[in-house]
């Protein structure tokens, strides 16, 4: 975050939601929203020129090629913002797997909406207890020695016995496995910022 003003993208495609989103936090010393979009594909052109910090993202948006999920797994590969899902469902499953999906720091249930300040806080220069839950269910499909070579590849000191070979199909696995195309990608997503 570069400022003491958080910055937020609004992809929403209830419009009285979103309305009630974007009069919440402009009353609210320390929120900037910078726009709103309806749809997805929009949503990685407005992130990409906004440069939000927090994209605050509908998980069921209608009538688009891409659903939520997509549009902001591709919005934090090309952007340092952070994305919390907004999500009418309340099945733990489906939202702890959009999270996974998107790479995303955290989720607000519209139901709760009176968290959503204090979540957007907290996401925008932290890690919060939902960031190490998504965290540790993203590298649940990686195995023992694959998650030191998560490790390695983020830059953290690892003792490994594997000859390099193996440690180079390891890389390969870890970066499939995670459904990223290089390791500029997977540091880009999983290292600290703040």
């Amino acid at each position: 975050m570069k400022t003491n003003t958080i910055r937020v993208l609004i992809v929403e495609d209830d419009l009285d939601f979103c309305y009630l989103i974007k009069n919440t936090l402009s009353t609210l010393d320390g929120f900037s929203v910078l726009g709103e979009c309806q749809d997805a594909s929009h949503a990685l052109a407005l992130a990409m020129e906004l440069q939000p910090d927090i994209v605050l993202m509908d998980l069921n948006l209608s009538s688009t090629d891409l659903d939520g999920i997509e549009a902001g797994r591709q919005i934090r590969l090309a952007t340092d913002a952070k994305i919390i899902i907004l999500t009418a469902f309340e099945d733990p499953e489906i939202v702890i797997d959009a999270c996974v999906g998107s790479f995303a720091s955290a989720y607000v249930f519209k139901s709760q909406f009176e968290l959503l300040t204090d979540t957007i806080r907290n996401t925008a220069c932290g890690s919060t207890p939902q960031k190490y839950l998504i965290h540790a269910a993203i590298l649940s499909c990686l195995s023992p020695a694959e998650k030191s070579v998560f490790d390695l590849m983020l830059g953290k000191s690892v003792d490994l016995q594997s000859s390099s070979k193996t440690i180079a199909n390891q890389k390969t696995s870890v970066l499939k496995k995670l459904g990223l195309k290089s390791q500029k990608e997977l540091v880009h997503i999983f290292s600290e910022k703040c």
